[in-house]
């Protein structure tokens, strides 16, 4: 399939043909239908401030559907409707069992980590080449491949072209408010940045009962959103 591939730090991605694995254990295959840019993406590809790993396909704020799945998958099967997770769930660990803690003993957020936890390769090649994995999920491919513990199903009415986002910018900033500061009905809160985090942790905010919710930015342009 196609792929947006990175090949060196800060050059343009290159459109390539790609092989894409089959899902080994507790692995799914995902035929990504739409993926937007966050930029977490853009700073890894710039190479600031983490060992850079090339070539690599980044991408990680998607949805798609399963095109198959991997020995001892058993919740979920092709066609179901998907956004791949870049801080996965085990379901098993200490943190998984804890209300307090998303921070996966085996599939925490980890930038370093270029192939699959099952056996450390990668499912993406080109000429019998590897090319380094993103998180986990690498979405900028036609097709992926990613852990079990990495996908959440959704309803398949809810439009993926809108819900995507769902899968990184909106999740972030409604559980930065509701999961981490925890505000309690009549309070008042503040928000630094209003963008797509910062337009989530309002409606967080809104859903906790804030009183008084406070949205500051640099960019005057996002106040009337906002």
């Amino acid at each position: 399939c196609k792929a947006a591939v990175a090949w060196e730090a800060g050059k343009p991605l290159v459109m390539e043909e790609v092989e894409v694995a089959p899902p080994q254990k507790h692995e799914v295959r995902i035929k990504i239908l739409f993926t937007s840019l966050c930029h977490t993406d853009v700073y890894f590809w710039e190479a600031k401030g983490h060992t850079p790993l090339f070539p690599r396909i980044f991408g990680h704020e998607a949805g798609g559907i399963v095109e198959s799945v991997g020995e001892g998958v058993t919740d979920l099967q092709p066609g179901d409707h998907v956004l791949p997770i870049f801080t996965g769930e085990c379901g098993d660990c200490p943190h998984c069992h804890s209300e307090e803690s998303n921070m996966c003993d085996l599939l925490r957020i980890n930038t370093e980590r270029g192939g699959m936890i099952h056996d450390g390769e990668s499912r993406f090649s080109i000429n019998g080449k590897p090319i380094h994995h993103f998180l986990g999920t690498s979405t900028f491919s036609e097709y992926t491949v990613v852990h079990s513990g990495q996908v959440a199903k959704i309803n398949p009415d809810a439009p993926l072209d809108k819900v995507c986002i769902v899968s990184c910018g909106l999740s972030t900033g409604l559980g930065a408010t509701l999961n981490v500061a925890k505000p309690k009905k009549g309070q008042s809160v503040a928000i630094f940045g209003l963008g797509a985090v910062g337009l989530a942790a309002a409606e967080g905010a809104r859903i906790a009962g804030a009183s008084r919710i406070i949205g500051v930015d640099l960019n005057s342009q996002r106040f009337d959103q906002a």
